[in-house]
């Protein structure tokens, strides 16, 4: 027999079920991301660090299309992207310092900075857009 105590409640249960959601939806904006990431770093059209931005902006529109839809189930509304894309200038912005940082002081290869940044940022991102960006729509 399970100990209720141990269980976590019900508005636990639906932020760590919507987060599951979050970051699988998320993985569609990561791909596109990642994408242009690699392949204007491997054509040599930019660095690592303009590379990861320009691929943060696909990335962001290909999430907010799927969250909106997906994961947050919030009406597409000129305020809820307003919110949705300040924030992703926000990570895109610390996206690009991130990657600075972590390829000037340790010297690690593009690939793996960016992966590090991505796991910090998808935590931050998902706190910012359930609290925030996508809870507005649900209120109205």
């Amino acid at each position: 027999m399970r100990d209720a105590a141990a269980l976590p409640d019900r508005a636990t249960r639906i932020m760590l079920a919507r987060f599951v959601v979050y970051a699988l939806v998320g993985a569609a904006g990561t791909a596109g991301h990642y994408a242009f990431l690699l392949t204007a770093v491997s054509a040599g059209m930019m660095g690592p660090v303009p590379a990861t931005v320009g691929g943060a902006i696909v990335g962001a529109v290909i999430n907010f299309v799927l969250n909106a839809k997906v994961t947050f189930r919030g009406r597409m509304t000129a305020v809820t992207a307003a919110r949705f894309f300040a924030t992703a200038a926000l990570a895109a912005a610390a996206n690009g310092l991130m990657m600075s940082a972590l390829l000037t002081v340790f010297t690690i290869d593009y690939r793996l900075a960016q992966l590090l940044v991505t796991a910090a940022l998808l935590c931050a991102t998902f706190g910012i857009n359930s609290a925030w960006t996508f809870r507005a729509a649900k209120a109205r």
